[in-house]
């Protein structure tokens, strides 16, 4: 049984060089989407960068419903190298950007559009919803269940926190926690972290690991994160 589940996994998976049914503005070599994929639509609006893993269960539409025309412009873009975790959803009713080497644990909800409530007689399943362009940066971490809200800009290396809900301007090199999310640790020039990291630096990369290496570790790590769930 476990092995033909590995099989179905790996020829279920989707790549440039075997796209399946799914037809992407761009999908870039070295990306790969888990199998099972989730809800996927409206691809010809999406782009995906280059070496980008997309775990089990996660869901990527541009669009508020299949079959619509969205125009000649990109709705959707992943830039080289981001990661989505398993069971997250990117809904880009408008424009969303994820920056090159964004890494996004299990279960992170990005979305372009809320419910709105300004009629408080009408039932809020029933209000047109209200949209907004949503730009997070290269080079981020946002941790399990995090969710980012319509309108959300967050900066360059910013450190979201598991749980989080996101909204406004995030500035570039900060931590954010809570909901609705606050800064709470941010980079100085001078003083760097403040307040100061409580844990002892990472060892660096060594220089003879390549790029592959590390596509090829974050890929073993995710299939072990499904594996174990």
């Amino acid at each position: 049984m476990q092995g033909a589940w590995r099989w179905a996994q790996q020829a279920g998976s989707v790549t440039a060089e075997h796209p399946g049914k799914l037809r992407f503005r761009r999908l870039g070599a070295g990306t790969r989407l888990a199998f099972p994929q989730g809800t996927v639509f409206g691809e010809p609006w999406i782009e995906i960068g280059e070496c980008c893993i997309i775990a089990e269960q996660v869901t990527l539409t541009a669009g508020m419903l299949p079959g619509l025309d969205l125009g000649t412009e990109t709705v959707l873009t992943l830039g080289d190298g981001v990661v989505l975790g398993r069971g997250s959803h990117v809904i880009a009713d408008t424009t969303v950007t994820i920056g090159s080497d964004t890494y996004c644990g299990p279960y992170v909800y990005i979305t372009s559009t809320n419910h709105s409530y300004d009629d408080p007689d009408e039932p809020i399943g029933r209000q047109w919803p209200r949209s907004e362009p949503v730009s997070i940066g290269p080079g981020c971490w946002l941790g399990t269940g995090a969710v980012i809200l319509p309108g959300a800009r967050i900066g360059r290396n910013v450190v979201v926190a598991a749980g989080a809900v996101v909204r406004g301007e995030v500035p570039d090199h900060s931590v954010v926690a809570g909901a609705p999310a606050r800064v709470v640790r941010s980079w100085d020039p001078e003083k760097g972290w403040q307040p100061p990291l409580r844990t002892p630096a990472p060892q660096p990369i060594p220089e003879h690991v390549t790029s592959e290496q590390l596509a090829a570790l974050a890929a073993w790590e995710v299939e072990q994160a499904g594996t174990s769930s």
